[in-house]
This record gives C-alpha cells, structure tokens and sequence, in this order.
C-alpha cells in the first residue's frame, strides 16, 4: 500500500478561525485561541497520523501590514507556509470582504498546489447571503474549491479531510509517526500563559508581552515551571502586576490550571514581569524569542 504525506498549511486573516480549525482537525488544543488579533504569532505544526498517511497541519499568524519589525518576521511565516505547502486550507469567513484583498488572491491564484477555501462562522449566516459571498469567492479564486464551515460547532469539518487525501502526495512520513507537534512543552507552556495575557489585560499591553520559560522540571509529583514575562517599557510592568500583584496572581492561577489540565500532573508555577525595552523592533531579540 502507498503510504501519502504532505504539509496541509492554514492561511488567511486575524479572527477568521485558523486556530480553532487547526485544533479541530489535530484532535488537540495546540493553537491559543482569543477574540484579539495577533493570537497566533508562529507556525505551529500538528501531525495527523495514520498508517497509510501523514498530514503535517501548519496553523499560521493572520495577514496583517506590518506595524513592526516583529510584524514582519510573523509574516514570514506565512509566506514559507505558502511556498512548502502541498495543499493550502484558506480560512475566511462571512464578515470578509473579498473585494478588499486583491494584492493577497493574486499571490494565491498564482500557486499550483491544490486550494481548499473554507467559508467559516456560516452558524450566523442566512442562506441567501451566502450564495452571494460563495458565488464571490468563485470569481476571485476560481481554482479553489469552496466549503463552507462552521470551525466552534464543527459544521461540515467532517468534509474536509477526504478532500486532503485526495489531494495528499505519496510521500514517505515527515515526521516519526509517534509526534504530534513540532513544537517542545517549553514552547507550549509559554504560549498558554500569552493566552491569558490576551485575555486578561487590555489595550496595547498583550501585544507588548513575550513568555520565557526560564526553567521547566518535571518531578515525579510536580512540574515546577519558572517564567518571565517580558514586556517592552517600564511602565507596562506595574500594569501587568496589578494593584497589590492581584494581576498577576490571576494570570498565574488561570496559567497553572490550563497547564495542568494540558500536561495532566501539578504543576507550580513561578510568574516574574520583567522590562526588555523595544524588543519587537530589535532583530537580535526577535532571534532570541523565536522569531
């Protein structure tokens, strides 16, 4: 029996549900999830494994006009995404104008590789609206295929999988058959906790702060995680501590709970604020944080 493999990479704007759909196919939560923009800023993989195939799922940052130089970098991202994909999974939804992205469908109309678009939140559309924005979508990507989808209630998701395979090379596995992501625990725990920071703090403060997770041990009853939030001035430091540290206190017992339930053991968890001033401008930081 041929066996099939192929990177399957998510694209498309802020908020549209990359994340949620990338959590969906994988089977588990490994893309934060938040109602702001800039939620996702890395390429996270996730592998669907099977014997006769290996889908390597990419969920990326949304598309957005750099402000900063770490805007940039997260677009680079998306434009490898676009170059090693086999199949390409374009998230929109009903509230996406397709006559406001021109320069970004002649870029997709111009790849080879098999373009599955997924026309999502349809749970809030009516029929008649719809049809319209399908028979829009087939104008401006007549290459793709269209689905519409809802990524929260699961609506027609199940669709979506025999047309990867059918699409899928026959390729030897990327990846050992036993991974599920290209990313460590490391990277996951520091990630959970921006997720919080997301929601918990307001205006520009989360898109200022980056997770470190200085120390990471896993003991045969606790995991005890030692991490740094990183913010780029002084005076969003007192903001992300709080009155009497009651900020932070919350961020770290929200932090601890959604870690413990993701590793399933204890875990305790130390939180220190500190300042690395300008850091999403500065090329040598960006490296240093993944970027």
């Amino acid at each position: 029996m041929s066996h099939k493999s192929g990177f399957v990479n998510i694209i498309g704007s802020p908020n549209v549900g990359k994340s949620t759909l990338m959590n969906q196919l994988v089977g588990e939560k490994l893309s934060i999830i938040t109602s702001k923009m800039q939620t996702t800023r890395h390429r996270i993989m996730g592998m669907v494994n099977e014997e006769d195939y290996q889908i390597v799922f990419s969920d990326t940052p949304g598309i957005i006009d750099p402000h900063y130089r770490l805007h940039e970098n997260m677009m680079k991202f998306v434009s490898e995404a676009l170059k090693d994909a086999d199949v390409i999974l374009m998230v929109t939804d009903i509230y996406e104008d397709p006559n406001k992205m021109e320069e970004r469908l002649t870029q997709i109309n111009k790849l080879s590789v098999p373009i599955l678009l997924l026309l999502n939140k349809i749970d809030n559309s009516e029929q008649k609206s719809l049809e319209k924005l399908v028979n829009e979508w087939k104008i401006k990507l007549p290459k793709a295929e269209i689905l519409p989808i809802s990524a929260l209630h699961k609506m027609s998701i199940q669709f979506i999988l025999p047309k990867i395979l059918e699409w899928l090379p026959k390729n030897p596995p990327y990846f050992d058959k036993d991974q599920l992501t290209n990313k460590s625990m490391r990277f996951f725990v520091s990630e959970i906790i921006r997720e919080k920071i997301l929601l918990i703090y307001q205006k520009e403060v989360p898109y200022s702060c980056e997770v470190v997770v200085e120390e990471y041990k896993d003991e045969e009853k606790i995991v005890r995680i030692r991490a740094n939030v990183m913010v780029s001035r002084t005076s969003q430091k007192s903001i992300v501590i709080g009155h009497q540290g009651k900020k932070i206190k919350k961020l770290g017992t929200d932090a601890r709970l959604d870690i413990e339930a993701f590793i399933s053991k204890k875990v305790y968890l130390e939180l220190y604020v500190k300042v690395d001033k300008d850091w999403r401008d500065k090329e040598g930081k960006l490296k240093k944080y993944g970027y």
